[in-house]
């Protein structure tokens, strides 16, 4: 996973994009750079980050890949960039658990319980904004349709 010195800070117009956003696309990276298909997920905004959940747990099988990789790339609210997957901080669970309720709230107790329960706090990733590799040139294009990680 990524230390704090190789990222750099989303912007408040990032923040705010994708933080209100009610879905975001989000995909990991294979190892040959190319990016895998989108896949659906709801996003929360807790202080000055950005994090997701997996619905489906920790097999799931985005979930398995973007911890592998540890890159990827997110779009939401006309926001495209690339990523890294960070362990999100334990102190800040219940912040996370709080903001899905207040965001996601209205699709019912039992759809955000799949994404606020206590096994939920081990498949969060937090969003950390990356500069593009020189290296690697342009992000190859994804499919165009995505899968959904949604409860």
């Amino acid at each position: 996973m990524p230390t704090p010195a190789d990222t750099t800070m989303w912007t408040s117009v990032e923040l705010e994009q994708i933080g209100d956003a009610e879905e975001i696309q989000l995909t990991s990276r294979r190892s040959d750079g190319t990016l895998r298909r989108y896949v659906t997920m709801w996003v929360v905004r807790v202080g000055d980050s950005l994090y997701v959940r997996s619905a489906y747990g920790p097999d799931n099988p985005w979930f398995v890949r973007a911890k592998a990789s540890a890159t990827g790339r997110v779009r939401a609210g006309g926001v495209e960039r690339d990523i890294s997957f960070a362990v999100a901080p334990a102190d800040v669970v219940v912040g996370i658990d709080a903001a899905y309720r207040a965001k996601y709230e209205r699709y019912g107790r039992t759809i955000v319980g799949h994404v606020t329960r206590p096994h939920a706090h081990a498949v969060t990733i937090r969003l950390l904004p990356v500069e593009a590799d020189a290296q690697s040139g342009s992000v190859r294009p994804s499919p165009e349709k995505p899968e959904r990680d949604l409860p």
